[in-house]
């Protein structure tokens, strides 16, 4: 049996220090991988060190993390897609034991999970960074009924299928956000494997910036369950503004028997416009949960008819 093409997707920015040993050690652990480093308008030598390390440099002008890897994802040809980090965070030296998981339970996406074994949070000195990946994992395993482990792990394994169909309009580190809410929606096959994550080098520099990124995912989340769970996001709304409404009316009720007469009429005009704000809103949930659904199928017929 052919062995699949696979292909390694290393978006950079300014990696300079740690992209040679990224690119040596795929090149060490999984030597039939064609390995691709895009760069992200860096300063520094991440290009000259990618090349001199063997990989195939290609270039992405639009800055953002997300916009490197859309190109990646319709620029190469592969039947598998290995996505990691230029900054030596995660171990290369178990890829094959992810690349046998992903092909033995024909998965979607393989998630390098860092979290459940402590790593990230040993290795990992920036306390709000643990905090915002607990919140955030927390959170989409509510609303999406899920169970996973490390949501915002840059270490990831696709199929040709997810590559091909995958889409979004988002910009930069809420890519992986995206990536895993993408695939509970749609119902795609994710597994994750622990993985020892290490804490960048000496001298090697986050571009997060833990504050307004965090900031950046909750509001893509939010968005997403908006996008994906519109009956959801809608019912919880018009709740919150019919028990509004309702709270606003009981002054003008209770005026209305002790005196058979309303004084604070516009009161009452607003909790009725609450009130009608209210059903709006469920009714825009459920219009929009219908159209929802109808796009999973449609997905799912796409997905399964591509080579």
């Amino acid at each position: 049996m052919e062995s699949p093409k696979i292909a390694v997707l290393v978006p950079c920015y300014n990696e300079a220090l740690t992209i040679g040993k990224v690119v040596k050690d795929f090149k060490t652990y999984l030597p039939n991988a064609d390995i691709y480093v895009y760069d992200n308008n860096s300063k520094d030598e991440t290009v000259a060190i990618a090349k001199q390390a063997g990989a195939i440099v290609r270039h992405e002008k639009r800055q953002g993390k997300a916009n490197v890897v859309f190109k990646m994802f319709r620029e190469i040809d592969a039947d598998m897609y290995i996505m990691i980090d230029g900054d030596d965070t995660y171990p290369v030296e178990c890829v094959q034991e992810m690349v046998d998981q992903f092909v033995e339970n024909n998965c979607d996406m393989l998630v390098g999970d860092r979290l459940s074994n402590n790593s990230y949070k040993k290795e990992n000195k920036r306390a709000f960074h643990n905090f915002g990946n607990n919140l955030v994992r927390n959170l989409i395993n509510v609303f999406f009924g899920s169970e996973l482990k490390d949501i915002l792990s840059g270490y990831r394994i696709f199929s040709k299928k997810f590559v091909k169909n995958y889409s979004s309009s988002i910009k930069g580190f809420e890519l992986e956000t995206d990536l895993s809410i993408y695939s509970l929606h749609y119902g795609l096959a994710i597994e994750e494997y622990s993985i020892d994550y290490r804490d960048r080098p000496e001298g090697s520099v986050s571009k997060l910036n833990t504050f307004s990124d965090g900031f950046k995912v909750i509001k893509l989340f939010f968005n997403l369950v908006r996008l994906y769970k519109p009956l959801l996001f809608f019912g919880m709304l018009s709740l919150v503004l019919f028990i509004v409404g309702l709270l606003f009316m009981i002054v003008p009720i209770r005026e209305y028997f002790q005196y058979q007469y309303v004084y604070k009429v516009p009161t009452l005009i607003f909790s009725i416009m609450l009130t009608i704000v209210a059903l709006l809103s469920f009714t825009t949930g459920l219009i929009l949960d219908n159209i929802s659904i109808i796009d999973k199928k449609n997905f799912k017929r796409r997905y399964n008819n591509t080579k």
